[in-house]
């Protein structure tokens, strides 16, 4: 199988960054979750948006002027949009909720106010910042709304009293009973949380967060365990966490990026072993995580009755696994394993053409194991919608894969910086800030421009 080369990672960049292009209301710079008619906007989808408006610039796929808009779009309405404890408000306590109306910007569904996504959404902002750092109005006005909109989050309330932060709020019953414990996608969160210079987060709460991780042994691998691939992936789209440790990766001798290789390589030894016997699974057809799938409902195929799941979680190796595999995901762990992601994006391009049919690169999710549609152009199953959630990390890690945009910014970015000491990781590049700013040494945040 022909590797792929820099030109073929960024003709999919390209595409799948049409998504945000075409999918986002200029009024107000909301990105809608997914191409489903009538289909509200995500706050994390938009945190995407805004990383992925430099990795555009850089690469030619829109001016800065036209980049600096939209963002300058998006990070006002947040400031000015509806703030408060009102159920149909845009956020409360500076959290925002997980769905908004795409066109009032006002809460959707009756969500809750997402801790995690408005993670997403601020960390977008704060790469933002870091990328448009010429000293002009625009610029400036967008550094000084994404900083304002960073310190409005209140962190301290949305631990509700515990160690740990909570999953989010509602206004008709209050915190939900979900709390971020254990590894997970919220290690951002975490950093973000204890970089605050507002409400920050105690030290403690990282050690309660991580009181609950699962070192396993899985498929070849030992690594922290986390089930869906998404989760060793998001908090990396931003964070370089190669030669920094933890007291957690001190003890195991690794670091996070190295845990996520291993996680990403369980993968492809789980998918290559089979166990359930799903069609076309091997060393090129894997990528299991939280996706959409066929479901719900059962079929039998070759004699094998299978359960079929919608969106789910989906998770190596303790399932659910119902033969859903998403290309997204595999192009996420790009920079962990690239000698085994790349003969997969190529599969998924070439033998699979999940990118023929589709307006932004690949699909969200397939199924090879199920027929589908009548007279669907693949022969299998494979979802009809893109997600903006899917999108975001395909643009980003091909870029740190190619050119580690955006690490090299967010090693430059102040919260970030003293979220990582306040949390307890030392070495690597993080060692050579505190080594060269003296203010890192003593609690004190360093400067939020760019320094190189």
């Amino acid at each position: 199988m022909k590797r792929l080369d820099g030109a073929a990672l960024e003709v999919l960049q390209c595409s799948t960054f049409g998504y945000f292009l075409h999918e986002t209301n200029p009024a107000n710079g909301l990105v809608v979750d997914k191409t489903a008619p009538d289909w509200p906007a995500s706050i994390a989808a938009t945190g995407l948006a805004l990383a992925c408006y430099p990795v555009a610039v850089e690469r030619g796929f829109m001016s800065r002027s036209v980049a600096v808009e939209r963002t300058l779009t998006t990070l006002r309405f947040f400031w000015r949009s509806p703030h408060g404890p009102e159920p149909d408000a845009t956020g409360y306590q500076g959290f925002y909720y997980h769905f908004l109306d795409m066109q009032t910007g006002r809460r959707a569904w009756q969500c809750e106010l997402s801790t995690v996504d408005t993670t997403f959404l601020l960390a977008g902002a704060l790469a933002a910042a870091m990328y448009f750092d010429a000293d002009s109005a625009d610029e400036g006005e967008l550094r000084t709304l994404a900083d304002a909109l960073y310190r409005r989050a209140n962190w301290q309330w949305a631990q509700d009293g515990g160690s740990t932060v909570t999953h989010g709020w509602k206004p008709e019953s209050g915190f939900l009973h979900y709390r971020w414990k254990g590894y997970d996608e919220a290690l951002l969160l975490y950093v973000l949380g204890l970089g605050s210079p507002t409400w920050p987060l105690p030290a403690h709460s990282y050690a309660a967060w991580a009181a609950s991780y699962r070192w396993e042994h899985c498929y070849g691998q030992d690594y922290l365990y986390a089930g869906s691939l998404f989760t060793h992936q998001l908090s990396h789209v931003w964070i370089d966490f190669r030669g920094i440790q933890d007291a957690f990766m001190r003890g195991k001798g690794i670091d996070y990026f190295e845990n996520s290789r291993r996680a990403t390589l369980a993968q492809q030894r789980y998918a290559i072993d089979n166990p359930l016997g799903f069609k076309s699974y091997g060393s090129h057809c894997w990528g299991i995580t939280a996706s959409e799938g066929p479901g719900p409902g059962r079929i039998t195929v070759g004699g094998i009755d299978r359960e079929l799941f919608d969106y789910v979680a989906r998770g190596v190796p303790y399932g659910p696994d119902d033969g859903t595999l998403a290309p997204w995901a595999v192009a996420a762990s790009l920079p962990f394993a690239p000698e085994v992601v790349l003969p997969a994006i190529d599969y998924c391009i070439h033998q699979a053409k999940l990118t023929q049919f589709n307006s932004y690169g690949f699909k969200a999710s397939f199924n090879p194991s199920h027929p589908g549609e009548p007279g669907n152009p693949y022969g299998w199953w494979v979802s009809p919608w893109h997600f903006g959630l899917n999108q975001g990390p395909i643009v980003l890690m091909i870029e740190n894969h190619r050119s580690g945009l955006l690490w090299r910014l967010m090693r430059n970015c102040a919260p970030i910086i003293t979220g990582l000491l306040r949390a307890g990781f030392t070495g690597g590049w993080l060692q050579d800030k505190v080594a060269t700013d003296p203010a890192t040494s003593h609690g004190s945040p360093p400067s939020s421009r760019r320094t190189s």
